[in-house]
């Protein structure tokens, strides 16, 4: 744009000195048609006057003639040039203005804003008064754009804008940094922030008004993060970052709200960013591990398999809980790549381990939007050596939701190569009845949450053993998760639920700690015997 502006100046400025030196033409002309005209005026009239019939001056009547060709000819060519210059002034203005603005909105754009905010914080310190900056992004934007296209998206935008402008002070900056990313920012009295907070709750209650978008009703709201100059920092570059890391805070707390910068949400961003970097290189080294939560038969005792859990063996700081990273995982996509690292260390440990043990994977909501998840899964046991017959796959019901049909398709592969499938979570998602009938499931697991509450809460109990009875009514075994005592255990085997897991049957094991357990109970396959090894190597 730059070089654009440069060269329409360049061409402004040679179209300015043709016109100038048109003119200086024109005006020679007018000056020689004054000298050339009153000779040929006075010869003609001097004729009239003394009815003399002399001869007539022919090169000097040709030279009048021609000069005022020349002088209408530069006056149209001066026009024209005049024209041209103004065309072009208003070329250049345009180019300016795309410079400056978003041309959806009219609203400032990502450089311009940085140029006029640092004025602003000026302007602010000359009159001793503070600028807030405000970062608004809009929620469930990318849903609209999703469901009735970008044009309905840039209306949308385009009345949100407006909206905008009109919950804000009167000389408020208003920018559009980028997809349905905003940012303003005004003056203010330091010593009353509510100003700021009243324009703040203002803007949260018209973004989350319906909105027409070309015909579309578009429900949307605006997570908004504040910074302001007095505290916060006295660069405009550092006020828009501060309202940026305020503004995912405020999404991360549910959305639709606002949030003040404070410099925990940096130290935490910071965190984040470290966690997200030693993640990278974690699983290409195989740093996140599988650790194994045993499965226990409620009726006889025995172990009858184990949930693969990840953890992250880091090497300065210890074993990592995933709560730590899965969900940096999911929000990076990367835990696509973990989770089948996991499935791949898991399947190969526990190949020579008894042959009726199950090993439960968890799959995230995220690999579910997977298409090709199922073939990825398969080709993990395939490499590995592991049945398929031993490995079950536990999908949350919230995972359900998103995406049933391709969720179905998934599942259908999964079950055509023997592998079973869990229902995870049961009773926390939206409708699980209608997901029990959707898919094939062989087991259905109550989420934890009810099951340690139950010897407490009346409800958690009435819950668990509903869903007792609904697995028994549909022939489908229940595992109950979180067991933490015995008194849990006993209330479910009343119940007549059929598995349990939890700390209370032992903590998750890592790979060496599980042989240990299962070399005490003889549960582990016997090597063959070095005969029948050499003698396939022969064979093979």
């Amino acid at each position: 744009m730059d070089s654009e502006q440069t060269n329409l100046g360049g061409r402004r400025l040679r179209a300015s000195q043709a016109e100038l030196m048109t003119g200086a033409v024109c005006v020679a002309a007018i000056l020689l048609f004054v000298g050339i005209g009153s000779s040929v005026l006075s010869s003609a009239l001097d004729r009239l006057v003394n009815n003399s019939s002399g001869p007539v001056d022919h090169p000097l009547t040709l030279a009048l003639i021609l000069n005022v060709a020349l002088i209408l000819l530069g006056w149209r060519r001066h026009r024209a040039l005049r024209e041209e210059v103004e065309e072009r002034a208003a070329a250049e203005e345009r180019a300016h203005m795309l410079a400056a603005r978003d041309p959806l909105t009219g609203f400032l754009n990502r450089r311009s804003v940085m140029e006029q905010g640092a004025a602003l914080v000026s302007r602010a310190l000359q009159r001793g008064k503070a600028v807030a900056v405000l970062a608004i992004d809009l929620d469930h934007f990318k849903t609209v754009n999703d469901m009735h296209g970008h044009a309905v998206g840039d209306a949308l935008l385009r009345v949100v804008a407006q909206e905008m402008e009109g919950g804000l002070p009167p000389n408020a900056l208003t920018a559009r940094l980028g997809g349905d990313e905003f940012a303003c920012g005004f003056l203010f009295d330091s010593g009353n922030p509510d100003v700021v907070v009243r324009i703040a709750e203002r803007l949260v209650s018209r973004m989350a008004q319906p909105f027409d978008a070309d015909g579309i009703r578009c429900h949307i709201s605006a997570s908004i993060g504040i910074a302001r100059s007095d505290i916060d920092g006295a660069s405009i570059e550092t006020l828009l970052r501060a309202s940026d890391i305020a503004m995912y805070a405020a999404k991360k707390s549910g959305k639709n709200r606002f949030a003040w910068f404070d410099a925990a949400m940096e130290r935490e961003l910071q965190a984040r960013n470290e966690m997200e970097s030693g993640l990278r290189l974690a699983i290409p080294r195989q740093e996140i591990v599988p650790y194994f939560e045993q499965q226990i038969d409620l009726a006889t005792g025995r172990l009858t398999g184990f949930e693969v859990l990840a953890r992250w063996e880091h090497p300065t700081r210890g074993l990592i809980s995933p709560e730590a990273f899965i969900p940096i995982a999911e929000e990076t996509g990367m835990i696509a790549d973990l989770s089948l690292s996991i499935m791949r260390q898991a399947f190969t440990a526990a190949r020579d381990w008894d042959p009726d043990l199950v090993i439960s994977v968890n799959i995230s909501p995220w690999q579910l939007r997977d298409a090709w998840l199922a073939q990825k899964i398969i080709k993990v046991l395939t490499e590995t050596g592991f049945p398929a017959q031993r490995c079950e796959i536990e999908i949350t019901e919230t995972a359900l939701f998103d995406n049933l049909p391709l969720a179905q398709s998934t599942v259908g592969s999964l079950k055509n190569q023997g592998v079973r499938l869990a229902l995870d979570d049961f009773g926390t998602g939206y409708s699980s009845l209608a997901h029990l009938r959707a898919l094939p499931f062989d087991r259905i697991k109550i989420d934890k949450s009810f099951v340690t509450s139950m010897t407490e809460s009346v409800d958690s109990a009435a819950i668990v053993g509903a869903i007792a009875r609904l697995g028994e009514s549909l022939n489908l075994p229940v595992t109950a998760e979180g067991v933490e005592d015995g008194d849990i255990q006993d209330r479910l085997v009343v119940l007549g639920i059929a598995k349990a897991q939890g700390w209370f049957f032992g903590k998750p094991l890592s790979i060496a700690g599980v042989r240990r357990l299962l070399s005490e109970r003889r549960m582990l396959a016997a090597p063959a015997p070095a005969e029948d090894v050499t003698s396939r190597r022969l064979a093979g």
